[in-house]
C-alpha cells in the first residue's frame, strides 16, 4: 500500500550530498496557491535557525513551498545559520517565482555544524524536477536520518457524501521527547479549512499523539510539524459540529499512527511500551507519573532484558512527585497481570506470569492511582545496547 495522494500537493526528492553521497537528503513539498497552514515547533530555547525562519514566514503569509534537508540541523549556528536558512528560501523562490517568505525551511541532523549551503542550493533544481503528487514515499525516505524505515499514514474521510484525504510523513528515532510535535512531520489534507480551525485541530491532535511519546527524554532543537489544507476537494470543514469533530479525529488518528511509528522505530528499540495512568486528580499528574516511568533508565533496561523487575516501576511511581499519594490505593498492571495491589506485591502475582508478559514485543503498563477520574497515556521504548552504540557513533 502507498500513501494516498492529496490534491494540491506535490513532493520531490533529490540527492544533494549534504552529508553523504548518493543519499536522498533534500525534499521539497509544493502546495497549491490558496493553501492554508498550521504549525507547531520545538519549545527548546536553542531552537534551530530554520525553526526561527519558518515561524517568522508563517506569521507573514501562507506557504507555497516547504524545503527539508537532512544530514545537518543548522542548529547552534548563530547569525550565519539564520542567513543560510533565509538564503535557502530565496534560492527556492528564484526557481519557482514565489516570494521568499512563502518558503518554509526545515533541517535535521548533526547540531552545531555549518550548513553546506552550496550543496543544498545546487540540489534544489533536481528536487523541483522530481515534484509529483505521488512523491510521498520518496519524501518519507528523504527526511530520514537514523530512522530504519520511512514513516507515513493516510486516511480517507467521507463527509456528507464527499471524500477528503489526510496524509502525513514523519521522521524521528532518537532525541525524542517532543514538547510540541516530533523531530519533523508534515501532514496535508485537501479539505477547505479556516486557518484558526486548522491550528486548533493541530493543537488537539498533537496533545494526544506527538506530545505523548518519548524515546529518551530529549527534546530536539529542530522539532516541527506542519499541517497543510489545500482546499482542492471543495469540502468545507465547519468551525463546530459533527463534521468538524470527524475531521479532527481523522487528523488526530494520522498523527497517532505517525507518532507510534516513531516509537516502534526508536533507536535500538526492541519493545513498544504503552504507559497508561488512571485515577488521577488531573491529566497533568497522570502524565507526570507516566513520564517518570517512561524516562527511568532502570525501567527501560528491565524491559530490554525482559526482566519482570516490577520494583523499578513501583519506585518510579513513588518518585514522580505526587503530593499525598495514598500507596494503598495504587494498583499496577503489566498487560492483564496485576503486579502491585494496595501498594505491595499482588498476592496472586507470580514471576512466571511476569516473565511471560515481559517477553512480548508490545507491552502495556497500567497504573491506577485511586485519587480522581483523569487519565493519560504515553508511548515509549526500552533502552538497548544499540541505542548507546547508535548515539555514540552518530558523528563518526
Amino acid at each position: 500500500m502507498e500513501p494516498l495522494t492529496v490534491a494540491g500537493i506535490r513532493l520531490g526528492t533529490a540527492c544533494a550530498g549534504i552529508k553523504y553521497p548518493n543519499r536522498r537528503d533534500l525534499v521539497i513539498i509544493e502546495a497549491t496557491a490558496g493553501t492554508r497552514a498550521a504549525a507547531v515547533f520545538t519549545q527548546n530555547a536553542f531552537c534551530a535557525a530554520p525553526v526561527t525562519v519558518a515561524r517568522t514566514h508563517l506569521q507573514q503569509t501562507a506557504p507555497r513551498y516547504l524545503v527539508i534537508n537532512t544530514g545537518n540541523a543548522n542548529a547552534g549556528t548563530g547569525v550565519k545559520g539564520l542567513s543560510d536558512a533565509e538564503t535557502t528560501c530565496r534560492a527556492l523562490a528564484e526557481h519557482t517565482g514565489c516570494r521568499p517568505e512563502e518558503v518554509l525551511p526545515f533541517s535535521t541532523g548533526v547540531i552545531g555544524e555549518p550548513l553546506p549551503l552550496e550543496r543544498l542550493v545546487t540540489g534544489l533544481p533536481a528536487a523541483l524536477a522530481a515534484l509529483r503528487p505521488d512523491g510521498w514515499m520518496e519524501a518519507a525516505h528523504g527526511i530520514m536520518t537514523t530512522d530504519t524505515r520511512p514513516k507515513w499514514a493516510s486516511q480517507r474521510l467521507n463527509l456528507s457524501g464527499r471524500d477528503i484525504t489526510v496524509t502525513g510523513i514523519a521522521k524521528g528515532a532518537g532525541m525524542i521527547c517532543p514538547n510540541m510535535a516530533t523531530m519533523l512531520a508534515f501532514v496535508a489534507t485537501d479539505a477547505v479549512a479556516d486557518q484558526a480551525l486548522l491550528q486548533r485541530t493541530l493543537n488537539e491532535a498533537v496533545a494526544n499523539s506527538f506530545n505523548a511519546i518519548t524515546v529518551d527524554g530529549d527534546t530536539s532543537t529542530n522539532d516541527a510539524l506542519v499541517l497543510l489544507a489545500t482546499g482542492q476537494s471543495g469540502v468545507n470543514i465547519p468551525l463546530e459540529g459533527e463534521d468538524r469533530d470527524l475531521f479532527a479525529c481523522t487528523v488526530r488518528d494520522v498523527c497517532i499512527e505517525l507518532a507510534q511509528a516513531i516509537i516502534r522505530d526508536g533507536e535500538g528499540a526492541t519493545k513498544f511500551i504503552a504507559v497508561q495512568v488512571e485515577g488521577g486528580q488531573d491529566v497533568a499528574e497522570c502524565r507526570q507519573v507516566a513520564y517518570a516511568i517512561a524516562h527511568s533508565p532502570l525501567v527501560k533496561t528491565a524491559f530490554f532484558a525482559s526482566d519482570p523487575n516490577w520494583g523499578r516501576i513501583l519506585a518510579a511511581v513513588g518518585r514522580a512527585g505526587l503530593a499525598d499519594l495514598d500507596l494503598e490505593q495504587v494498583t499496577i498492571y503489566l498487560d492483564e497481570v496485576c503486579i502491585v495491589r494496595a501498594g505491595e506485591r499482588a498476592v496472586d502475582y507470580t514471576e512466571a506470569r511476569g516473565q511471560e508478559i515481559m517477553a512480548r514485543s508490545d507491552i502495556a503498563i497500567r497504573i491506577e492511582l485511586g485519587r480522581g477520574m483523569e487519565t493519560a497515556r504515553i508511548w515509549t521504548t526500552d533502552l538497548s545496547y544499540d541505542y548507546v552504540r547508535i548515539n555514540a557513533e552518530y558523528r563518526t
